[in-house]
């Protein structure tokens, strides 16, 4: 019988596109013959939608006319099983679309990627891949994460965490602060986001206010560090779980500017279409030595299993060319195009990389099974609550 996955990509974030690209270009790369794939497009709005051409790329040029011709759906648990249930519900008429065996969500960004749809779907007792709920918010929020591997002796850039109602008080004083703690130039970056949306580099106090108001459209708190002047950048995926992770061959991104960009991610090398990550110009293997090389791997890995994380994460660093040194500079726990592209270097194809992902989801619901969730108590025989007070003034 095959193994029922549904698909989850979408949702109310920034990053909505490009979710769609990685979400469809695994869904085509799936084993159809061990799995049932069922495609399930989160709206911006956070609607789920089930159909015949869900799964197809070319439906998403006008989606209002794809939901026009889709089932909208929501997720109910009945029997012990998860279900897609069509909404509205209507008499007579069918009204399950499909159980569920495992959870794909290949979100990124906010409201999506750093926890929310987890934390749904866990309470759903669905199995899903990749990061747990606190993995996922963590490795969302930079400034926690930097904080964590910090503490844990992984090297990253100290930074400034800024709030909006702090910095539209008085924009100058925070200038100000900056300045005297970090100095020219500085990089300025949303706290939560990916695919570079909203970073800025900034130079002097002009481009440091613009490179802030940029930043704080795209959320309530952002990081400032400073930026590294030979700048390299490296990135390296891994796999696996806290028992064992491994690394992927490691890549250099080719920019444009002097960050990469959303355009270098995305569009700029699609003559045919944008193929998500896939995309990007980049150098495998990066161009480093073998001591580097393992270095970066190394340290992927401890940061991967110091943040708990799951399933496939990319995680990007930056090295200094003059000096030498590497830092740790993001972690991506869904990234894009699921980062395959950095697996087949050293033999692993994309279905089978999607076959691991899923048996790691099925790994992780069996152990939480083990897991007592239940107390057993008298602690409610004859309470008896008394008015306003609660359990406080409760008797029993």
């Amino acid at each position: 019988m095959k193994i029922k996955v549904a698909v989850f990509f979408g949702g109310k974030s920034v990053e909505h596109e490009i979710s769609i690209i990685s979400a469809i270009q695994a869904i085509h790369a799936m084993n159809k013959e061990k799995y049932e794939v069922i495609p399930v497009y989160l709206t911006k709005e956070n609607e789920m939608y089930v159909g015949e051409d869900i799964g197809k790329i070319s439906a998403y040029t006008n989606i209002p006319a794809l939901l026009k011709k889709s089932r909208r759906v929501i997720m109910i648990c009945e029997n012990n099983r998860t279900q897609l249930v069509y909404y509205p519900i209507k008499a007579l008429s069918k009204k399950v679309h499909s159980d569920i065996d495992v959870a794909f969500p290949i979100v990124h960004g906010t409201n999506t990627e750093d926890g929310n749809l987890q934390g749904f779907l866990h309470t759903m007792n669905l199995p899903y891949v990749g990061c747990d709920v606190l993995a996922s918010a963590v490795g969302m929020d930079k400034y926690v994460m930097k904080t964590v591997l910090k503490d844990n002796g992984i090297p990253v850039l100290d930074c400034e965490c800024l709030f909006s109602k702090t910095y539209d008080a008085d924009p100058d004083a925070v200038a100000d602060r900056l300045e005297e703690k970090i100095g020219y130039p500085m990089i300025v970056k949303p706290i939560n986001l990916g695919s570079s949306v909203g970073i800025s580099k900034a130079s002097d106090r002009k481009s440091l206010l613009v490179a802030l108001e940029n930043a704080f459209r795209f959320a309530q708190r952002v990081l400032v560090e400073r930026a590294i002047e030979n700048l390299k950048e490296i990135n390296c995926a891994v796999l696996g779980d806290i028992e064992f992770a491994e690394a992927s061959e490691c890549e250099e991104p080719v920019n444009t500017d002097d960050i990469l960009s959303f355009e270098d991610k995305y569009i700029g090398g699609g003559k045919s279409g944008s193929k998500g990550m896939a995309t990007l110009k980049r150098k495998i293997p990066a161009e480093i030595s073998s001591e580097d090389r393992d270095t970066v791997r190394k340290m992927a890995v401890d940061a991967f299993q110091c943040l708990g994380c799951n399933g496939v994460t990319r995680i990007d660093f930056m090295q200094d060319t003059k000096t030498g040194e590497i830092w740790l500079n993001e972690v991506n726990t869904i990234p894009g195009s699921l980062s395959f592209y950095l697996w087949e270097p050293v033999g692993l194809k994309y279905p089978a990389l999607l076959d691991r992902l899923i048996e790691l989801s099925l790994k992780r619901q069996r152990e939480q099974e083990n897991i007592t969730y239940t107390f057993d108590s008298n602690v409610l025989a004859g309470v008896q609550l008394g008015g306003a007070k609660g359990t406080k003034g409760s008797k029993m």
